[in-house]
């Protein structure tokens, strides 16, 4: 799935790297415990979190993780969207929370990780 795809699946505001819309993703997973993506995520994933501060950037960089979407309406201060932009990272934020984004997604296509 296109990251373009997944802005207009769940009315996302595009926070930085509008530049990376074109960008495919096969997988989506969503936590709020990085110590969770450490341990479950895979390469060209989609995160789907809640948490707003560096360590969401600093776990996504460990993982070549490019993409992330900040659900529940978080705002990322502005350091974090310095920090993904310094990583040609695309941040993006909506309203809806992390289980109906999930489903969104899922319904749409967009498999989770395997465990």
């Amino acid at each position: 799935m296109k990251l373009k795809q997944i802005v207009e699946l769940l009315d996302c505001e595009i926070l930085v790297g509008e530049e990376f819309l074109d960008r495919e993703v096969a997988y989506a997973f969503g936590s709020d415990l990085m110590s969770d993506v450490l341990a479950y995520t895979e390469e060209h994933t989609v995160l789907l979190t809640g948490l707003c501060n560096n360590q969401v950037i600093r776990t996504a960089e460990m993982l070549d993780l490019k993409s992330i979407v900040f659900v529940r309406g978080k705002i990322p201060t502005q350091d974090i969207i310095d920090m993904a932009k310094e990583d040609d990272m695309l941040l993006l934020r909506t309203e809806h929370t992390m289980y109906s984004a999930s489903g969104i997604l899922y319904s749409n296509g967009l498999e989770g990780t395997s465990i």
